[in-house]
């Protein structure tokens, strides 16, 4: 008997979770430390333009074709095109969800550590982001300890998942999604109430032109792809549960809305308060488990931002994470006729297992090294930098060139009659875009990633 497949509840739902897939440890985490090392302001204007000229038109696209074909990256384009290559294109979506999971449960297990050893008073002491540096050291030096996170993030995950796409997934955003955005708050009014903040501010707003280079203008093209969770059929799978009656251009553009300014809410609250202590704002990866251990701890009531901070992370780690299982589940449920049950676990405990060589890679297994990578960067590099990107590419490609226009318009404009009258030259922008922009920066993204550019 053919199992009718889910749906979200709500169109609020499907924004939510899909913007709890874009908003991940990229926004709060890499974006502030890359803003700060390539200097703040004229960064983040850089980073704009990215967005609108890469990650909309293709969100618009990946979540189309999820949309239109009910299914997920492998029966999406198995349905729209005959080419082995194409359905090939699914499964390396779906690898990439399978692989990149299984590494970012290691540091979502380290952000569900810190909270609890914020708890545990272990955060308080700290005079300097070195010593900050040397407690981070030791406890994921700690096998038990990243093992033992490790395990209850992905947990947490599972059981997320295992429920459903409207019991699991969509009532965990709605109630995840407010309460990040709370604490976000709370977070940049402490921030811009310290003394100093104003210096911190200016670093975000007032624009140093003087620090933009090539390099800088590369990495804001690609962090602009990789926030908004492209290229991994997390999109393309989310899209899937939607309505025809829902407009997916008003869609994208409330995810790209919420993740944009999540990441920069993140921003003030960070550098209002590193600034405000007289700390290195170009910490880089360090500045979330070094640098911001050290703030707090010099802080007046310092304890309970630091535990709302490490709160933040782990929910924002959670939701990207329950997106990326739900790839794998559904091409398992979709394709092969599992109950979502059997695959979440089976196939997550088999994702748990590969990461357990992650997480031992900063510790028992910190000598293991190929070509001198650990196993985690090894699983990270071809995840982010081969898989998303060439994802990424793929999808530009497809609904720009293969899919025909027609075809494409026809679909896009179900559930978005209204915009598309209102809008009328909104369709020949997007195609600009869609097929002559985004896939030449993407390419370079790709390119430079693998360091030939």
């Amino acid at each position: 008997m053919t199992q009718i497949r889910e749906a979200w509840g709500s169109k609020l739902g499907f924004i939510l979770a899909a913007a709890g897939s874009a908003v991940g440890l990229g926004n709060i985490w890499k974006f502030p430390y890359i803003a700060g090392e390539n200097g703040g302001a004229a960064f983040i204007f850089i980073y704009l333009i990215c967005i609108v000229i890469i990650g909309f038109p293709v969100l618009i696209s990946e979540i189309l074709i999820g949309r239109t074909t009910q299914r997920n990256p492998v029966g999406a384009f198995s349905m729209l095109s005959n080419s082995k290559g194409w359905i090939s294109v699914g499964f390396l979506g779906v690898l990439a969800g399978f692989l990149i999971l299984s590494f970012y449960s290691v540091i979502g297990g380290w952000t569900l550590g810190y909270v609890v050893e914020t708890l545990r008073g272990s955060l308080s002491n700290f005079k300097s982001p070195e010593e900050a540096g040397v407690l981070f050291g030791r406890l994921s030096g700690n096998a038990l300890w990243t093992l033992g996170y490790h395990t209850l993030f992905f947990f947490l995950t599972m059981f997320i998942v295992i429920r459903g796409v409207q019991g699991g997934i969509e009532r965990s955003s709605k109630v995840m999604m407010p309460v990040l955005l709370s604490i976000l708050v709370i977070l940049m009014i402490r921030g811009v109430t310290l003394d100093g903040a104003s210096e911190g501010l200016a670093f975000l707003w007032v624009p140093d032109w003087s620090k933009i280079n090539g390099q800088a203008i590369l990495i804001a093209l690609g962090h602009a792809f990789f926030t908004l969770s492209l290229g991994m059929g997390a999109m393309m799978t989310y899209g899937s549960y939607m309505s025809k009656k829902d407009n997916v251009v008003s869609a994208a553009g409330q995810i790209v809305f919420l993740d944009t300014v999540i990441a920069l809410m993140a921003g003030v609250a960070i550098f209002t308060a590193v600034f405000a202590s007289g700390l290195n704002p170009a910490a880089g990866p360090g500045l979330i488990f070094q640098t911001l251990p050290a703030v707090f701890a010099g802080m007046t009531g310092g304890v309970y931002f630091a535990f709302l901070f490490f709160l933040l992370l782990a929910i924002a780690a959670l939701t990207s994470a329950i997106s990326l299982l739900e790839v794998v589940v559904a091409y398992f449920v979709d394709e092969r006729g599992w109950n979502r049950k059997g695959a979440v676990m089976i196939f997550g405990g088999t994702i748990f297992l590969l990461g357990v060589p992650s997480a031992l890679s900063f510790n028992l297994m910190s000598d293991v090294t190929f070509m001198g990578k650990t196993f985690f960067d090894v699983v990270d590099f071809i995840a982010s930098n081969i898989l998303l990107p060439f994802g990424g590419l793929m999808i530009a490609i497809f609904a720009g060139w293969v899919w025909s226009r027609s075809a494409v318009m026809e679909a896009v404009k179900e559930g978005a009659e209204n915009f598309f009258e209102m809008n009328p030259n909104f369709e020949t922008i997007w195609f600009i875009f869609l097929k002559f922009i985004a896939p030449v920066l993407i390419a370079i993204v790709l390119l430079n990633s693998l360091g030939i550019v």
